[in-house]
């Protein structure tokens, strides 16, 4: 059975429909302020806890994060398993063609002139370039709807886009990122995950018997 886009976006809805929200409202906020009026409100509202969390929610959206979880989910399925390191693979180039193409400077460069008025958190290794898009905000998306997609209970796609969101929205705590850098990585790494599964979906390979059994499992 060929699966199209509109059977992945139904079996996506409870991520994909409050994301929809979501991105109007980015919209609508890029519109109404500036680059500078957004980056600031975000960096003005920083906290010991923030400062904390953040490092470890960025780490959410590194590629290393897809290879533990590939490695766990190898266990059980090995279609699975190279589909969410294909996917991500795919996704992480496409993000690191845009950044090569727009060369776009990074918040620290940006503002190299205000860096007093900035806060930064400590231990932080803060990069210069290739702002847009965010990269670790494609890998949190792509990833998220994988798992949506995958998941039985559907319930599983709200939280899992809460907790993209998050990995975005540290990116931008941590000024590694502008807020239409975050936007953008949400947007490729949503659509373009989307555009894969229904192509690969309908690879027959992928729907072997052997594919679909893993390490401790039988298919």
């Amino acid at each position: 059975m060929n699966i199209s886009i509109k059977d992945v976006l139904f079996k996506i809805r409870t991520f994909f429909v409050p994301y929809l929200v979501v991105l109007v409202l980015c919209l609508l906020i890029k519109f109404l302020f500036s680059r500078e009026q957004i980056y600031f409100a975000v960096n003005s509202r920083n906290f010991p806890l923030g400062d904390f969390i953040a490092p470890y929610l960025t780490d959410l959206g590194n590629f290393w994060t897809v290879v533990v979880l590939s490695i766990i989910v190898v266990m059980f399925s090995y279609s699975k398993a190279f589909l969410l390191l294909l996917i991500n693979a795919i996704t992480a180039i496409v993000a690191q063609i845009a950044k090569h193409i727009f060369d776009a400077p990074r918040p620290k460069l940006y503002f190299q002139n205000q860096l007093p008025h900035i806060h930064f958190v400590k231990g932080v290794d803060m990069l210069m370039l290739h702002s847009f898009p965010s990269g670790h905000t494609v890998t949190a998306f792509s990833t998220a709807v994988l798992f949506t997609y995958w998941a039985k209970n559907k319930f599983w796609g709200f939280p899992l886009l809460l907790l993209a969101m998050c990995v975005g929205y540290s990116r931008m705590y941590l000024s590694e990122h502008f807020f239409e850098d975050v936007t953008a990585g949400s947007v490729i790494g949503t659509v373009t995950t989307v555009f894969l599964i229904t192509w690969l979906a309908n690879r027959q390979f992928l729907e072997s018997a052997n594919w679909n059994k893993g390490l401790i499992t039988k298919g």
